[in-house]
């Protein structure tokens, strides 16, 4: 039965029959085949759908296209014929549809706007290409405009709008200073999506008068530039802190359209004090993971490659200290058309069937269209063999008139799709593009494929004979492949010879022959060997191979899988490779590869490369294994072994160790038997019995062990009763009524014999009663049931085989199984010893009650109530376990003026007996927990209320409050303490006669009669007099409580050190430090600690001319520090020298020099009054509208334009705006290397780098009215 199957495409190397679905692009014909077929047009090559052109070099409209015959181009313009022999700046090139608009000979950009369409056709059909909508790239001129200074308060939000010219395509936006340096960005300070830069907040740094918006159009390779903004930010102290609010986008939601496949682009950008942080969320979903990116400062949201799942809500969250707002974007997906299922040309033979499928998605659905040749299907010329069924035509018994070029257009609202397939109704006889003759050659036992590229129409059938006589070939040895190989999957030598395949179908049949050779295949049969070699020797690996007569080969040697060190110590000879004088580094895997034609084979070896002794070269390795071994004198329980020691290998021996196999229990399993000096050869060694022994021995030396020398003759000693009994036997009951006895088996080779059994013997102890025995097979455990609770019992275990017992066992004490206990302890007693600790007593339980090993007592232990609150709660038991026959223990932890209960059990290996009755005892009082609070209240001139909680835990009954309080002054000195006791029933105080304006600290704590508790301390101050500050706006009525604060941290810097002071509000003793580092810089703060409780501190060894950051921090509390502050260290300074300024000699010697030039100036001017008439065009430059004045090339002024003028270009030495010239002999920086030219880079940090080469540019015609400025020198006019 003949196997059909494809073939791997690695496997094969032929054409497949053309009637199966093929590329649109490629048909994948033999060349002298395609060079006879008829085939329709297929295009190859087109321009984009858009394209955008250089206004300033020629057009050139792509539409390439093959078929047979070539075909002829023809093109459409804005859905018209378009005649390009009646346009003379039109060409198309020879034997393509490509057309080339000559620009740049007098042609305008402009004039070509349009959409374009290229049609190839030959007599098969009409292939048409996409719409190629052709525009000019536009770089418009800035819309004139007067800028206003920007004034802003320190800390409000600001916003500079750029509002870009409207280019083809829409320019790059970045802002830049007057020296074309980027304008650093942050949080802070960012540009948006729209080129607009936003401000979080301003600061002083902001103020400068060269904020200027750049915009780049990349396709003319100019750069727009916007008049400079000013901005000037004024202070006032103090700065407000303000809440997030959203500078873009504007309220609380928007929405945002995207197509499939985009980039899809959030911002929010927000303005606060502090500067404003952005999160981003997706509502009810996650952000895709590997798509999702943030920039500009987590800012903007960027999701590539966007699906319609990517669709929902996503919601930007601005926060900062003082609140957060919030926008939620509402993001659709759509789609432009995308293929599922393209349609692809279709070869068929007359009569046959077929169908064209074309099948596209998009959101919104796309509509599908077909045309036939380039004309709407349903206007086409009548086809019988044709019916459209919506996304899909059928053809039905196509005849050659059938042959066409059919076109399918998916569309929507965001696009369109277009792809050419072809119906190429072919009638053909057979033909075998596989060479005659052709000779395969493989190796035997491998498969062999043989070749038979066909085509044909009608698809010819395929047969294979074997010979030229042959009958067909079949059966499951063959496997016949679609495209006619025929697949040999084990070639035999007899599978040698001439194969013919035979092609055939309505039209005719041809057949050509191919040779088949099987090989021997390549062998190594002498492989490299593993070496050890002394340095500075030599040594060499052999590869002796056996290969096919027929087959040349060809010999590598590779050293660790990498080609041989360039050395001529390497010799390869034809059968081997040598290496002298052997190095360390020679130390490695050599590796033999043997290549053929046909095959390749590899053998590897290590060398070892080993230190060479002074003299003699010794070669020093493990031992070679010991041999002839040999038994005698054997003897029931002994045996002798005696070996021959093998070649030590330049290193004595030190031992052989023997280990032996017990063929009879672990057969293939060595065990250690014993060691014997290097010096013997003999050993005596102990057997057991029913063990069948071999042996065998390993030498050793100092290099290592050798390999074990082949086994001794086996030896099978006779059977015997054990020796031993099993061991770990044990008596403990799992039930109160059995003994569970259990003990450790013998090994294999300790039974001594066949039969293992075990001897289980018990009775009770301390009763006269005979031992109770039974024999159990070869198990570890024996359950005695029936027993009392608790007794113990003498057990033993005896081993015995079939030729008798063990000697007799030793006998152990073990248990029955435990019951619970019986009864509880009594006459329990408690001694309460203070108000935390009491001492419990019981009376131990009779031991026969315990009915199991007595592990212990357990005090059960509870508060019942305090008696201070009469109020009950949740009762939590405590259990205190204590080991052992014990009688008393200690209770700690309890609470002061409770009440108790406790009571006692018994515990053995069971659990736990009975409980004892509850005895109850109380704990005395103790002293309370400090207040549960202290709130100071109403301050006024000369008092202040205070108020309080009573303690958690009063822990007794309250007799008195005690208050203590004393003044605190500016340095943090306390002053005379004043104490007042207060009733226990009272819950405030107002305090009187204060001081006003003055800070007092506050100490409060309870009393019982036993003490008094912790206390609670707090601070507060009074208020001034009218004349002072007012109240603060938080909690009026109230003193807010103190927190520890750092604040006014100022510094006075000199050259190499710096001045720190601060102002502290807390506790006292507080241990301060400083931090500091280099403004900007990432490194770790460097730490000074102050010594004392100091509020100024002297930092040293500091860098002149260096901006610094410091703060303060306090020892113990985390966290805890002041705001940074920066200052600036003074400039290096060579020695000091005495100010010249102050010199009376200087200052005489400058009045002498002032008089001089105030005289030579009334000489010129009175010249000056004799020299003539005042210029006519002196008085109108005098009196001219500063704002229209040129720039001047003389000094570098630069005016506004106001006509047409604007947009004539600078001639050459013209000045950029900011006084800086951009002439090439002046300067090799220049804005052109923004573009993206071949030569013009441009940096990411904003920096100039190259300078400009573009294209030379034509003077503009005359009357030619457009705003553009079509080059790089041009775009300077609009530096204004």
């Amino acid at each position: 039965m003949m196997k059909k199957m494809s073939i791997p495409t690695s496997r094969a190397s032929l054409v497949l029959f053309l009637c199966q679905i093929i590329s649109a692009l490629d048909v994948p014909l033999d060349s002298k085949l395609l060079e006879e077929l008829s085939q329709p047009p297929t295009i190859t090559q087109q321009s984009p759908k858009d394209y955008i052109v250089d206004p300033r070099e020629n057009i050139v409209i792509q539409c390439e296209a093959k078929g047979k015959p070539p075909p002829s181009f023809s093109w459409t313009r804005n859905g018209t014929h378009f005649d390009i022999d009646k346009d003379a700046q039109v060409t198309m090139k020879p034997n393509s549809g490509t057309l080339v608009v000559n620009i740049m000979n007098g042609g305008k950009a402009e004039a070509y706007e349009g959409v374009y369409q290229c049609t190839a056709r030959n007599e098969r059909g009409a292939a048409i290409s996409n719409n190629i909508v052709i525009r000019p790239s536009r770089s418009p001129l800035w819309t004139k405009e007067k800028l206003e200074p920007n004034h802003v308060r320190e800390g409000d939000s600001l916003v500079l709008h750029c509002r870009p010219p409207v280019g083809l395509p829409p320019p790059i936006i970045f802002w830049m200073d007057n020296a074309f340096q980027r304008l650093p960005q942050s949080e802070r300070v960012s540009q948006g999506l729209n080129g607009d830069l936003y401000f979080a907040n301003v600061q002083p740094e902001d103020t400068r008068e060269d904020y200027i918006c750049y915009a780049r159009f990349n396709h003319t390779q100019t750069i727009q530039q916007k008049q400079p903004i000013s901005v000037k930010v004024f202070s006032t102290k103090p700065v407000t802190e303000r809440p997030p609010v959203l500078l873009t986008p504007t309220g609380s939601t928007s929405t945002k359209v995207e197509l499939r496949g985009n980039v899809l682009l959030l911002e929010c950008i927000a303005a606060g004090l502090p500067t404003p942080v952005i999160r981003w969320i997706k509502e009810g979903g996650e952000l895709p993971a590997n798509r999702t990116f943030f920039e500009n400062f987590k800012k903007t949201l960027k999701i590539i490659d966007v699906s319609e799942a990517d669709s929902g809500n996503y919601k930007c969250i601005a926060r900062n200290t003082l609140g957060s707002v919030h926008h939620v974007i509402s993001v659709t997906v759509k789609a432009a058309p995308y293929w599922i299922t393209a349609p692809r040309n279709l070869v068929l033979s007359p009569g046959e069937d077929g169908t064209l499928i074309c099948r596209a998605n998009g959101n919104p659905k796309p509509s599908i269209s077909w045309l036939a040749n380039g004309v709407p299907i349903a206007i086409a010329p009548e086809d019988p063999s044709r019916k459209v069924d919506g996304d899909t035509i059928i053809f039905s018994h196509v005849q050659e008139r059938s042959s066409a070029v059919y076109q399918c257009n998916a569309s929507n609202e965001y696009g369109y799709l277009l792809a050419n397939a072809f119906v190429n109704v072919l009638a053909e006889p057979p033909r075998i593009l596989t060479p005659a003759n052709k000779l395969y050659q493989v190796i035997a036992d491998s498969p062999a494929l043989l070749d038979c590229a066909y085509f044909g129409s009608p698809k010819p059938e395929i047969e294979w004979f074997k010979g030229v006589k042959g009958s067909i070939l079949r059966g499951n040895e063959y496997i016949f492949h679609d495209n006619g190989t025929l697949e040999i999957p084990v070639a035999q030598k007899d599978s040698a010879g001439t194969y013919t395949c035979v092609a055939r179908n309505e039209l005719g049949k041809i057949q050509n022959e191919v040779q088949l050779e099987i090989k021997d295949p390549t062998m190594i049969i002498k492989q490299p060997e593993y070496k050890v070699i002394q340095r500075y020797g030599q040594v060499s690996f052999e590869c002796i191979i056996k290969h096919d007569s027929t087959l040349l080969p060809t010999v590598v040697w590779l050293k660790d899988n990498d080609e041989l060190p360039d050395d001529e110590r390497f010799l390869v000879g034809k059968d081997n490779l040598t290496i002298m004088n052997v190095t360390d580094k020679d130390d490695g895997t050599y590796t033999c590869i043997v290549n053929t034609t046909l095959d390749s084979v590899s053998a590897s070896a290590v060398l070892t490369v080993v230190a060479a002794p002074p003299t003699p070269a010794i070669i020093y390795a493990r031992p070679n294994p010991p041999f002839d071994l040999e038994l005698t004198g054997q003897l029931e329980r002994s045996i002798e072994l005696s070996w021959i020691p093998g070649d030590e290998n330049n290193s004595p021996i030190t031992n052989f160790v023997i280990e032996y196999e017990d063929a009879l229990h672990e057969p293939g399993v060595w065990h250690y038997q014993t060691e014997v000096s290097g010096t013997q050869t003999t050993a005596q060694l102990k057997l057991s019995p029913y063990v069948n022994y071999s042996f065998r021995v390993i030498a050793v030396n100092k290099i290592g062990r050798s390999q074990p020398s082949e086994p001794s003759e086996q030896y099978l000693t006779k059977s015997a009763s054990p020796d031993e009994n099993p061991a770990n036997v044990q008596g403990i009951g799992s039930e109160p009524d059995n003994l569970v006895i259990t003990w450790e088996p013998l090994k294999g080779f300790q039974s001594n014999g066949p039969g293992l059994q075990y001897k289980v013997s018990w009775r009770q102890k301390d009763v006269d009663d005979e031992w109770t025995s039974v024999i159990v097979a070869n198990v570890s455990k024996y359950i005695v049931s029936g027993t009392p609770t608790f007794v113990p019992y003498e057990v033993k275990v005896q081993a015995l085989n079939d030729l008798g017992y063990a000697p007799e066992p030793s006998e152990v004490i073990g248990h029955s199984g435990e019951d619970l206990p019986m009864v509880a302890p009594g006459n329990v007693q408690v001694h309460v010893i203070n108000s935390t600790l009491a001492k419990v007593h019981w009376d131990p339980v009779p031991l026969k009650t315990v009915r199991g090993h007595l592990q212990g007592y357990k005090v059960y232990y509870w508060k019942v109530q305090s008696l201070s609150r009469r109020s009950r709660r949740h009762v939590e038991k405590k259990i205190l376990t204590f080991r052992g026959n014990k009688t008393f223990g200690m209770l700690p932890g309890l609470e002061p003026y409770s009440s108790y209960k406790l009571n006692v059990r018994v515990v053995n290996g069971k659990g736990e007996g009975p409980a004892s009755p509850d005895k109850v005892f109380k704990t005395p009082e103790g002293v309370p927990s400090s207040p549960s609070f202290l709130k100071i209240t109403n301050p006024t001139l000369d008092s202040l209320t205070l108020e309080w909680g009573s303690p958690t835990h009063p822990n007794g009954v309250l007799t008195s409050y005690t208050l203590k309080f004393q003044p605190i002054n500016n340095t943090h000195e306390l002053g005379p303490l004043v104490e007042i006791r207060i009733p226990a029933n009272e819950s405030s105080l107002i305090l009187k006669n204060l001081n006003y304006s003055t800070r007092y600290k506050f100490y409060f704590n309870a009393q019982t009669s036993v003490g008094s508790g912790s206390q609670i301390t707090e601070e507060a101050v009074t208020i001034m007099d009218e004349a002072g500050i007012l109240r603060p706006a938080v909690g009026v009525g109230k003193v807010q409580p103190l927190y520890p604060r750092i604040r006014n941290v100022t510094t006075a810097a000199a050259e190499t050190y710096a001045n720190i002071s601060w102002e502290y509000e807390g506790p006292d003793h507080a241990n301060f430090y400083v931090e500091y580092g280099v403004a900007g810089s990432k490194e770790d703060w460097k730490k000074e600690i102050v010594n004392g409780s100091r509020s100024f501190f002297v930092l040293k060894g500091l860098t002149p001319g260096t901006a610094y950051k410091v703060r303060v921090g306090a020892e113990g509390l985390s966290g805890f520090r002041s705001s940074e502050d920066v200052f600036e260290t003074g400039p290096a300074m060579a020695s000091r020298q005495v100010d010249i300024a102050t010199q009376g000699w200087f200052i005489g010697l400058m009045c002498a020099v002032a008089l001089l030039i105030l005289i030579l100036l009334i000489v010129c001017f009175i010249r000056r009054n004799k020299g003539g008439k005042y210029p006519v065009k002196e008085k109108e430059d005098a009196h001219a509208d500063p704002e229209i004045q040129p720039m001047k090339e003389d000094d570098g002024t630069f005016g506004e334009y106001s006509d047409a003028e604007d947009h004539k270009p600078l001639k050459k030495g013209s000045r950029t705006p900011s006084d800086r010239t951009v002439k090439k002999e002046d300067s090799d920086d220049s804005l052109v290397d923004y573009g993206e030219g071949v030569n013009g880079q441009f940096n990411e940090d904003g920096s100039f780098i190259g300078q400009y080469s573009g294209k030379k540019e034509k003077e503009p015609a005359e009357g030619n009215e457009s705003s553009e400025a079509p080059s790089p020198v041009n775009a300077m006019n609009s530096f204004v």
